[in-house]
């Protein structure tokens, strides 16, 4: 069976099971030149085709269509659809929580060799947690990571100084979270706005030194109430809603995002990666910085990678243009112009360290609590499924953190309901 076949068959099966919904083309790939797909809001975009116009003008014999969508979720739908006609993109730029489906199903076509051949880049460039991530045999490298975000708490530092509150710093705990957030919340405020899913769990789960499933590697069940240390992290994460009320309740968040209320200076910390950062930069009433998460009490520091990695679809005659373009998006020249749109932490530890990421004049100041993190961020698991283990989780997860379902009864629906995901056959991860 042919690798286009294979993914067919992905999609067919994925379809079945109710995980993507396509949209009404794929991508055929321009004869002259590559197709590059990927996602992102306006101020991303305008980074990416700033990136193109400078490939172009280094490599006019190489024409590129650049193909956007705004969000991961359809960038999946058309990469399904794309696959499924057996005209997939040249290159596409894809999350590593998301690209298992697809090299379980050999439709992307590895990287390794190509960057073990050239001289332009080498591995040691780029963050090493980064490229581990995109390993999905655990030794070769299958897509190459062009950013290394973590997870960190974006604070307003004007409504801090009017509560009289510590501004949160390196170091600070679990405690010194929560007795902030319960300093600024009230009268219309509230101390904090987080996203009820694996992903913000996940980091306060492994800095109590506890494990999101039975087995990184090879997982078979998400481990949330088994294990003592995980099972704390959990409930102090829920605790944060339903017994301390320190998060917007369930109705307010739908009728405001968490996001949006920072912006109004109605929430005193938000937790996201890098990619609020274009948004947080309109704001103009008040100051605010990026802070490291918080650790457990007698744990250790930890976050989760954030990464998105380009890759290249297989069964071409040739990857040479398309290996050409993501070299040079990858170069020193490439990553800076994508730092400049403020989204990315580039994965090229020169850049990372360089004022084109790090100029404090462009806030937040505190920049460098990205390149801080490295050291301390874990990735989930590369398994075929994860991608659908994780959007399922994240349904029931949020049930329970709203108070819509009981904890206990919640979090073991959560547990036996995702368990069979687990063993579904590899690509059907949608």
């Amino acid at each position: 069976m042919s690798r286009f076949r294979r993914c067919a068959a992905l999609v067919t099966a994925a379809l079945l099971l109710g995980a993507v919904a396509c949209d009404s083309g794929g991508d055929a790939a321009d004869d002259s030149g590559i197709t590059v797909v990927l996602f992102g809001d306006a101020e991303e975009i305008a980074g990416y085709r700033g990136l193109v116009d400078a490939f172009s003008d280094a490599h006019p014999d190489v024409a590129v269509n650049l193909s956007p969508v705004a969000t991961q979720d359809e960038l999946m739908a058309r990469l399904t659809t794309a696959f499924a006609g057996g005209q997939p993109p040249d290159v596409f730029l894809l999350n590593y929580r998301r690209y298992g489906q697809f090299a379980a199903q050999q439709a992307i076509e590895p990287v390794q060799s190509y960057l073990d051949r050239s001289t332009a880049l080498d591995e040691s460039d780029f963050s090493p947690r980064a490229l581990d991530a995109f390993r999905f045999d655990g030794k070769t490298l299958t897509c190459l990571p062009q950013n290394m975000s973590s997870l960190v708490v974006y604070y307003n530092a004007d409504l801090f100084a009017a509560k009289g509150v510590p501004p949160p710093r390196a170091g600070w705990t679990w405690d010194d979270l929560l007795a902030a957030a319960r300093a600024l919340t009230g009268d219309g405020t509230y101390g904090l706005g987080v996203e009820p899913s694996i992903p913000r769990l996940a980091p306060f789960v492994w800095s109590n030194r506890g494990e999101l499933v039975d087995d990184p590697a090879r997982p078979t069940t998400l481990t949330l109430t088994g294990d003592p240390a995980t099972r704390k992290a959990v409930d102090w994460f829920l605790d944060l809603q339903l017994t301390h009320h320190v998060v917007p309740p369930d109705a307010e968040e739908q009728s405001e995002s968490s996001e949006a209320r920072f912006l109004r200076g109605t929430l005193g910390m938000y937790l996201n990666s890098r990619v609020a950062v274009p948004t947080l930069r309109t704001i103009d009433g008040f100051t605010w910085d990026a802070a490291p998460l918080p650790v457990a009490p007698g744990g250790v520091p930890a976050s989760i990678l954030h990464s998105d990695a380009y890759c290249m679809s297989a069964g071409r005659p040739d990857h040479d243009d398309a290996w050409r373009f993501i070299e040079f998006a990858m170069g020193e020249q490439g990553q800076r112009i994508l730092a400049a749109s403020g989204r990315t932490v580039p994965s090229r530890l020169d850049v990372a360290n360089s004022p084109a990421f790090l100029d404090p004049a462009k806030p937040p100041a505190s920049s460098r609590v990205y390149l801080d993190a490295e050291p301390h961020l874990r990735a989930t698991p590369r398994t075929g499924t994860w991608s659908r283990v994780e959007r399922e989780a994240d349904a029931l997860l949020e049930e329970v953190f709203y108070g819509r379902v009981g904890r206990e009864e919640g979090l073991r629906q959560l547990e036996e309901k995702i368990r069979p995901l687990f063993s579904l056959p590899a690509g059907t991860g949608g």
